[in-house]
């Protein structure tokens, strides 16, 4: 994430210091940390970058003696700067003593599919909380991340059988069996574990933040962080120390261990409703960024893993750095079809315009009505990706990736419609729905747009846009004549009018689902479909998002009313379609929300009405 300085070189010069002389400083008994803030005078931070010192007790000097304790600097000279010191009284403790609470929650029942966010623990300890899923770096085998003192404890040991929910919150350990324990760490890298599932099934979307990490962060100071832990539910935080060296005693044959970490404090615009940002149990839930607009990134910024101790004047928590712990347990947040399908060139492909634009979540309640093939709701095909709605059975969307510059001309003479066999042939629309009657089959990925790259890939995808999971019904006259009209023109228009970067372009669509949307022969057919087009131009981003309206109100007679092309805000098509797009696509957005707050955007006559920057 950003930092808040341009001295990078003073800071790595810091964060050498911390490393190389940090643990000297923690074998004072009352230092309880080492790591780079912002210096607190008369009690409110300043944008003075210190060495931040913790100690458990502060003291006079003439009564540091009796603590065993010696006068910390003033400052420190690094790199040549003199930086001043901060000493403030802290001491810390791992998160996972919990207190007796009067009733459960559904964060503290046996769920299935078991996702982050919810109780887990090693029988032996009371609980904490599942961070995220995680995957094999190797085998792809998934893992439910958390820390060490949550899935092992002192008294446990690897291939230990783990339980979710926690035992403080249920103890019947044979009923809530999650898997062995698998690996675990506890060290300077970090306090992190991971523990295999057997039997229930993975949902990787956090609980109540409803966002899939896929990406790991590294936090700076100032950046607004968010996470959902077992106890305190939902509480936001700033990053407000960073390369920082904690000593905390786990007690038995672990004893005192140095932990490298960042601190987080509360987010004065969103202070928790009890006063804490976290508590016992929330140990090894998963902090993620915010974006600018407040809503959570799908980048991993830290491990939670412990907060003050009992009587600290101050409220904070410590979460292990994200690249440490993944390198540590050898895992990844890819999941293993997503890493194969772009190993072997297929899929949509998030970094296509240079940075990453991930394709749209589904908003939780859409969620259970996707298909699923090998543990993902995404399916993938060749230069596109698509998640596919069992019970409307066609595409919630269509993610795709056009490399203008590498466009082949290839004929569609001999190539079938399908039904991709690989998924349930009920939950596709097929040859049943468009016999004897003027719907037609409707590309929503347009197959020109797919054929790129080498010939024999560029056939591929020909052929893979022709399953029926990337077709929608349309009346002919709609989709013959949008062929020639503005919306099969879209992405031709592009090309025309802007310098695209690269000759590069990302696009999402899909169709509209309407609880009114009329059923013909037991389907209920789209009336409208929505595209976003996403391109860089002179290296910044820009996303323009359009609406088709279809009026099938008339189905049975088989009258069509004019279809209309509007340009509308992405936020706009997130509100009609119930998905949730990259925040990038989001701030890229050449039509801002704000312009609709008047009313519908009206149609367009032509292709020069279109905003592209």
């Amino acid at each position: 994430m950003a930092a808040n300085t341009a001295d990078d070189d003073l800071f790595a010069a810091l964060r050498e210091f911390v490393r190389t002389r940090g643990s000297a400083y923690l074998r004072d008994p009352n230092v309880s940390s080492i790591g780079i803030g912002h210096k607190v005078r008369g009690g409110k931070r300043t944008k003075e970058v210190a060495v931040q010192f913790t100690v458990d007790a502060k003291a006079a000097p003439e009564e540091l003696a009796e603590l065993g304790s010696a006068l910390l600097p003033e400052s420190v000279t690094v790199a040549g700067v003199e930086v001043p010191t901060d000493v403030l009284q802290r001491s810390y403790r791992p998160d996972f003593k919990v207190v007796a609470e009067a009733e459960a929650d559904r964060r503290k029942t046996r769920i299935d599919p078991v996702r982050p966010g919810v109780s887990v623990g090693h029988p032996s300890i009371t609980c904490g909380t599942v961070g995220a899923v995680v995957y094999d770096r190797e085998t792809g085998a998934p893992y439910v991340l958390s820390n060490w003192h949550v899935l092992h404890g002192a008294d446990g040991a690897l291939g230990d059988a783990v339980v979710q929910p926690g035992t403080h919150d249920d103890n019947r350990t044979e009923h809530n069996r999650l898997g062995p324990l698998a690996r675990s760490y506890l060290g300077i890298a970090g306090d992190c574990a991971i523990a295999s599932v057997d039997g229930r099934g993975l949902d990787p979307a956090i609980m109540d933040l409803d966002v899939a990490p896929d990406e790991l962060g590294d936090p700076e100071l100032g950046d607004k962080v968010v996470k959902s832990g077992r106890t305190t539910g939902v509480t936001h935080g700033v990053v407000r120390r960073i390369d920082t060296i904690v000593k905390i005693d786990y007690g038995g044959a672990a004893g005192v261990k140095e932990i490298g970490c960042f601190e987080i404090g509360v987010d004065p615009n969103h202070a928790p409703a009890g006063g804490e940002i976290s508590q016992g149990g929330d140990s090894g839930a998963a902090w993620v960024f915010k974006s600018a607009n407040g809503r959570p990134t799908k980048v991993l910024a830290g491990l939670h893993f412990a907060g003050e101790g009992a009587g600290d004047p101050d409220e904070h928590s410590l979460a292990c750095l994200p690249k440490s712990v993944f390198d540590k347990l050898g895992i990844t947040l890819a999941r293993p079809a997503e890493r194969a399908a772009r190993a072997r060139g297929l899929g949509y492909d998030p970094d296509f315009l240079g940075g990453s634009l991930p394709v749209p979540d589904l908003d939780p309640d859409l969620r259970d009505d996707a298909a699923v093939l090998d543990g993902s709701t995404r399916i993938d095909y060749t230069h596109f990706s698509l998640a596919l709605s069992m019970s409307r059975t066609f595409a919630f969307w269509v993610a795709w990736n056009i490399d203008g510059g590498g466009l082949k001309k290839i004929s569609r003479t001999g190539v079938p419609f399908r039904k991709d066999p690989r998924l349930p042939a009920a939950a596709q629309a097929g040859d049943e729905l468009y016999a004897d009657n003027r719907l037609d089959r409707g590309h929503l990925a347009r197959r020109a747009d797919l054929l790129w790259g080498p010939l024999a890939e560029a056939k591929k995808a020909n052929r893979d846009s022709f399953f029926f999971t990337n077709i929608t019904p349309q009346m002919d006259d709609f989709n013959q004549s949008a062929k020639a009209g503005l919306w099969g023109r879209l992405e031709d228009a592009l090309f025309e009018d802007v310098d695209v970067d690269d000759l590069r372009v990302s696009v999402f669509g899909g169709p509209v689902f309407g609880s009114d949307d009329r059923v013909f022969r037991g389907v209920a057919i789209p009336r409208e479909f929505w595209k976003v087009i996403a391109f860089g131009t002179a290296g910044a981003l820009k996303a323009s998002a359009f609406l088709l309206t279809q009026n099938l109100d008339n189905l049975e007679v088989l009258d069509l009313d004019e279809f209309r092309v509007h340009q509308v805000s992405v936020a706009a098509l997130e509100e009609r379609t119930r998905l949730r797009f990259p925040d990038a696509l989001r701030e890229a957005d050449t039509k801002p929300a704000t312009a609709e707050s008047t009313g519908p955007a009206p149609a367009l006559e032509s292709l020069s009405d279109i905003v592209w920057t």
